[in-house]
């Protein structure tokens, strides 16, 4: 029996033998290197202070020598000519074609520059995406999101039409509307942060319409862990009766990573990207899996303003298994796992917020939405914890907080203070949830 290939958007890359796949990323690093140098003067610089030069990126391990990029750079060369984005720019203003801005969630928001060239490679990378997700021409996909200067799903909706979807954008209606809509046009698909998928369940139900009763068929997430995240998953998967997929991408990255329709751990795109995985204390590569490091990453195809080596700050792991769909793109185990920023110590424990997520979704009785704040009272850390239980579970209370904290414990180790506050009252986010603040710095 031969590999059925019409699962694939790109057989021939999504197949390539690992060794082959290997020799094709040092060919593409070395000429977007190349491209950098010679057009972007931030890099040439940061290059020749470090004394690399084209010709010296031969093998994969020549990569490592390569001066690593971050936010904070992004941010600084903004003040810089040409504006609005410095002189990281490889290309004349005049090629470029699209404006987006990071969130703004981490500081000053990054201006993010493309042209036409990189829009089309921005929607070929979500067609590999889609295509794995089991979407096809029969898809009517809709986008209820506010078509804004942020990335979001923009390249998704090109994305969708090139692999030949039926795109529906729900911009400026309100969750009431959207929901409508998606039934009055029998969607089959939408995409959202996680976070915008349960919130819309819970609309739809108090306006009398079972999300399961649209004919949703697949779900796409972004911004968010939660659709790694197995208990988060379970809830949106049984409230809309669809199948959830993950997907990681950045404004000043790309879309980089996806789950396909086996729905186990995340495939990294590499014929577009490199991944590196670095050890946060000691800054070497982590090959082994199930080892937690921080992603450097570069965009192989991204003329405008490249990314090369960018320190994203995410957390990730490689999984210590393959996927059956034939693929040979390395994975990733649970998504991002948190970002280098948010990992912190309380109480002398390493934390990651994304373990708080995983118990607080497992518990029936309690929403959807919940938040954690962490404090410092003296020398001593306070970790408080926010929860709404669901209408009819009131009477429990009691036993409900009892085994949240041991559960909390077991997964955490971790004592929490546990705020209960009224069903509703909690704030409600329609892009990304910022459920985690960490008080003790300001």
């Amino acid at each position: 029996m031969g590999m059925d290939m019409s699962r694939y958007w790109n057989p021939v890359m999504e197949t390539l033998p690992p060794e082959k796949l290997k020799e094709l990323q040092v060919k593409k690093f070395r000429r977007i290197f190349d491209w950098a140098y010679n057009n972007s003067p931030f890099y040439r610089a940061l290059y020749k202070n470090a004394g690399i030069e084209p010709g010296d990126i031969k093998t994969m391990a020549d990569i490592k020598k390569v001066p690593k990029i971050d936010k904070g750079m992004l941010r600084d060369v903004q003040s810089r000519e040409p504006f609005p984005y410095g002189d990281m720019l490889a290309v004349p203003l005049s090629q470029v074609t699209e404006f987006r801005q990071t969130s703004g969630t981490t500081g000053t928001p990054v201006y993010q520059a493309d042209t036409w060239q990189d829009w089309d490679w921005w929607a070929e990378c979500w067609a590999y995406i889609l295509y794995s997700q089991g979407y096809r021409d029969t898809d009517r996909f809709f986008l209820p999101f506010g078509y804004n200067i942020f990335v979001a799903f923009w390249a998704a909706h090109y994305g969708a039409e090139k692999v030949g979807c039926e795109v529906v954008p729900g911009g400026v209606l309100d969750t009431e509307a959207r929901i409508m809509k998606m039934k009055e046009l029998r969607c089959t698909a939408f995409g959202a942060t996680p976070t915008y998928v349960l919130g819309m369940a819970d609309t739809a139900r108090k306006i009398g319409i079972d999300p399961r009763s649209i004919g949703i068929q697949r779900i796409t997430c972004a911004g968010e862990p939660g659709a790694s995240i197995m208990t988060t998953k379970q809830r949106i998967e049984e409230a809309w009766g669809a199948k959830l997929y993950d997907h990681i991408g950045a404004t000043e990255i790309g879309a980089w990573s996806y789950m396909c329709t086996e729905q186990k751990g995340l495939h990294v795109n590499e014929a577009m990207f490199l991944v590196e995985i670095e050890d946060v204390e000691t800054g070497e590569l982590i090959t082994e899996p199930m080892k937690n490091g921080k992603m450097i990453i570069t965009a192989f195809d991204r003329r405008a303003k490249p990314c090369i080596r960018f320190d994203s700050k995410d957390v990730i792991r490689w999984a210590d298994y393959t996927c059956a769909c034939g693929r040979t793109f390395r994975m990733i185990d649970g998504g991002v796992v948190g970002r280098s920023d948010d990992i912190t110590k309380v109480k002398g424990v390493l934390l990651a917020p994304t373990a708080i997520e995983e118990v607080v979704r497992s518990f029936i009785e309690l929403s959807d939405e919940y938040e954690v704040v962490v404090t410092k009272k003296g020398d001593i850390d306070d970790i408080a914890l926010k929860i709404e239980i669901m209408p009819g579970h009131e009477s429990q209370k009691e036993s409900i907080l009892a085994r949240l904290k041991d559960e909390l414990r077991v997964r955490t180790n971790l004592g929490y203070k546990i705020e209960v506050h009224p069903h509703g009252s909690l704030p409600r986010y329609e892009v990304k949830a910022k459920r985690f603040k960490d008080m003790r710095q300001h």
